[in-house]
């Protein structure tokens, strides 16, 4: 009587103690994506990296098996416990709410009690492979930010592969193995999370550590180790987390390495407790999992702090004037600088990459034509502002009445004077304004001058764009 509950108490432990080496409960804080700051301008935005943070990720998935009829319950099958060929309780029927095991009961609330899980099949076309493929979709890219962590009903499978997709499940890419013998299941060499360094952390590896058959009930959990990958640059209680995002930064491999579009879990080999398979009992054999769970954050490329489930897709808030699912592009007339992702460097705040404005020829055109035909009195400016990385210069964009052009970024204008280039006379009416442009009395074009000087400006606004 005392040696089931030590080992029931050793699982427990160990169940401790690996929750308690995962510390954080995200990594990263990047909240933030821009605070208002005074400056000698005057107030203006401050632009910071951002991130959405990280949460449950199972509750907006979309869940495919394939065999399609490959769960239970049609029709109603009785199933035997693994441990106890004996004890044959366990019913399925798909047409009772009590009794059947949808795959929606992997992603449910646990802490019901009895348990609610998923269930195949039974092996009752033993010889032939009894396989899953279990795939979870969000038809958007995500970022990891935990342990992918399966807890089955069933024994431990005694092969299965976990697998993963960027680009929505057209292409697959395994991530880790898992066998009670990789060398005979995988022809692979048996490793752990542990045999990982920095240089091969995106190494696929297989593990014998989750395959072992039915146990005890707390020893039924099969993990892709995130945390423990991430604590390779980050150090055991991932306290080092600029280390992380550096080599995250620099490092696009590393990056893509944590982001899916997709996961899938391929179930090759029920637990079978034994060498050899009861064919006498087939009905010991299947599958069963309680729960899922996928800990992660919509990937926004650091151009949003927030992540919106509308009309059943997963898309990013975007801020930075950036725009798309993932923020992956300029928003229309922000293409003064390339798009770029953000940064997570320098600690604490980032680069935000911010996305530039800049004028179309039609919207610039109009308003200096506005200028033109409104205020003839008053000089327009003669070139149009049509790029957000050179403003001004000493050749065709030249800084008016007497403005210096500085860095090429803006005109400081002389006293009395406005604009982008100074082309504006700060005027409290006509006489004085035209005071102010000519140093002269006023004077008022003609009709046909105001007109030719209209083309002339237009026939200039070609030219610099050209």
């Amino acid at each position: 009587m005392l040696w089931p509950a030590l080992f029931t108490l050793q699982a427990v432990c160990t169940s401790v103690a690996h929750s308690m080496q995962h510390y954080p409960a995200a990594w990263g804080h990047y909240d933030v994506c821009k605070s208002q700051i005074y400056t000698e301008e005057g107030l203006t935005w401050d632009y910071m990296a951002c991130q959405p943070e990280a949460t449950d990720m199972t509750k907006y998935l979309r869940v495919a098996l394939d065999p399609p009829n490959i769960t239970c319950g049609d029709p109603p099958e009785t199933y035997c416990a693994l441990e106890n060929p004996y004890m044959c309780n366990n019913e399925c029927d798909a047409t009772t709410e009590e009794l059947a095991h949808p795959p929606e009961l992997m992603f449910d609330f646990e802490g019901r009690n009895p348990t609610t899980f998923w269930q195949s099949t039974s092996w009752k076309k033993y010889p032939k492979p009894l396989q899953v493929n279990i795939t979870l979709s969000w038809n958007k890219t995500i970022e990891l930010t935990d342990d992918i962590i399966l807890t089955f009903e069933s024994g431990r499978p005694e092969q299965m592969v976990l697998e993963k997709s960027l680009d929505y499940g057209r292409t697959w890419t395994p991530y880790q193995f898992y066998a009670t013998d990789c060398l005979d299941a995988f022809t692979m060499e048996p490793k752990t999370v542990n045999d990982l360094t920095q240089r091969t952390l995106l190494d696929i590896i297989c593990t014998e550590d989750y395959s072992r058959g039915y146990v005890w009930k707390n020893d039924k959990t099969v993990r892709f180790e995130i945390k423990d990958r991430f604590a390779l640059f980050a150090g055991p209680r991932l306290h080092n987390m600029a280390s992380l995002y550096g080599q995250l930064d620099t490092t696009k491999n590393l990056r893509d390495f944590f982001t899916i579009t997709d996961l899938r879990i391929k179930l090759l080999k029920p637990a079978t407790g034994a060498t050899m398979v009861d064919e006498n009992n087939l009905s010991r054999y299947f599958y069963a999992i309680s729960d899922i769970k996928v800990q992660g954050r919509c990937k926004c490329n650091l151009h949003a702090n927030s992540c919106v489930f509308d009309k059943g897709k997963l898309g990013c808030e975007c801020e930075h004037n950036t725009t798309g699912p993932d923020c992956s592009r300029c928003k229309r007339h922000y293409h003064g600088r390339a798009w770029s992702v953000g940064s997570y460097l320098p600690i604490p705040k980032g680069t935000a990459n911010i996305c530039k404005y800049i004028r179309s020829f039609c919207e610039c055109t109009r308003v200096k034509l506005s200028a033109l035909l409104i205020t003839p009195s008053c000089l327009p400016c003669p070139f149009c502002f049509v790029s957000a990385a050179r403003v001004c210069d000493n050749a065709m964009l030249r800084c008016q009445n007497g403005g210096t052009c500085h860095h090429h970024q803006r005109c400081h204008c002389s006293p009395g004077f406005s604009g982008v280039l100074c082309e504006r006379a700060r005027c409290q009416g006509p006489e004085e304004c035209d005071d102010q442009l000519s140093g002269r009395a006023s004077f008022h074009h003609p009709p046909i001058i105001q007109l030719t000087f209209t083309l002339v400006v237009l026939l200039l606004l070609i030219v610099s764009l050209c």
